[in-house]
């Protein structure tokens, strides 16, 4: 990699109960990064309605291009009956129409492969519809289009929903088949696998294969905190290092929160902690 990398990866949004301040102000800051890539990590919406898929659409078309979307949970409609008919009858026809295909998006640059997984379910043989889930044939498409990255390239897997637990989060993902899936991808070569869903920032290595590959996840722009700032991150990648920064909201602009620095060039796991991001910028509390 000779030119350095920068991706802005933002999730959980919400719209329809999104922090106007901060969703407001992240359209200048993110302009002035100068990103390569923004990544969307699901959550567009609160509900799943129309008018947050238009709020949705209108301000991922303010901020830089090209970017990549994949779903979340809240991005199928589920508040009230016809809602609830709707989420059965065509349950992704209002993402599409703006966002394109579900199953899968990706985009490949000299520097990175960038593949995009839907892990939300439109309903499941369990209570709790909002958790995800990977199917044999995702994992095996998604390594598929791993394999295929240019031998230098970083290699970055997009979803809404952690495939392994954080441990201390806020709330929990579990993802059904997400286990395999995180360990298919690390042996697939998977540097960053890129989630949102908890609100609240991390960096921590996949205990499987090497211990290279790094789970990403990002805070909400939404009002509903869990202890954490209204924020995003920033990823940057140069031959050295990738350099994850999470800016929180305070009061009138952007801050960093929490930066993790993590060996762009890995080296083969001797102990569980050998990989894991050193902080840069520790937690302030």
């Amino acid at each position: 990699m000779t030119k350095p990398l920068k991706l802005i990866q933002v999730s959980d949004i919400h719209f329809g109960g999104e922090h106007k301040a901060a969703v407001e102000a992240a359209v200048e800051r993110i302009h002035a990064e100068r990103p390569d890539l923004v990544i969307a990590a699901g959550d567009l919406t609160k509900d799943g309605k129309t008018a947050e898929f238009d709020a949705a659409q209108a301000w991922l078309d303010r901020l830089p291009q090209p970017r990549l979307v994949t779903p979340g949970n809240h991005d199928i409609p589920f508040a009230g009956p016809r809602e609830i008919l709707w989420r059965l009858v065509a349950p992704w026809r209002r993402y599409q129409s703006r966002f394109g295909r579900r199953k899968s998006q990706d985009w490949d640059d000299p520097r990175a492969t960038v593949v995009a997984l839907n892990t939300a379910r439109a309903f499941q043989l369990r209570l709790n519809w909002s958790k995800g889930a990977v199917s044999p044939r995702q994992i095996r498409e998604v390594c598929a289009d791993l394999r295929e990255a240019a031998p230098d390239a970083l290699k970055i897997v997009v979803c809404h929903h952690p495939l392994i637990e954080m441990i201390g989060g806020p709330m929990t993902a579990k993802v059904r088949g997400g286990t395999a899936a995180a360990q298919a991808f690390a042996q697939a070569g998977a540097d960053l696998v890129l989630t949102g869903h908890i609100h609240a920032p991390f960096v921590h290595p996949y205990p499987f294969s090497d211990g290279c590959t790094q789970a990403v996840g990002s805070g909400t722009l939404s009002v509903r905190e869990r202890g954490v700032p209204a924020g995003f991150n920033v990823i940057e990648v140069d031959d050295v290092d990738i350099r994850v920064t999470a800016l929180a909201w305070e009061r009138t602009r952007f801050v960093t929160w929490r930066t993790w620095s993590v060996p762009r060039r890995c080296i083969s796991r001797d102990g569980p902690n050998e990989n894991g991001a050193t902080e840069v910028a520790p937690l302030k509390v």
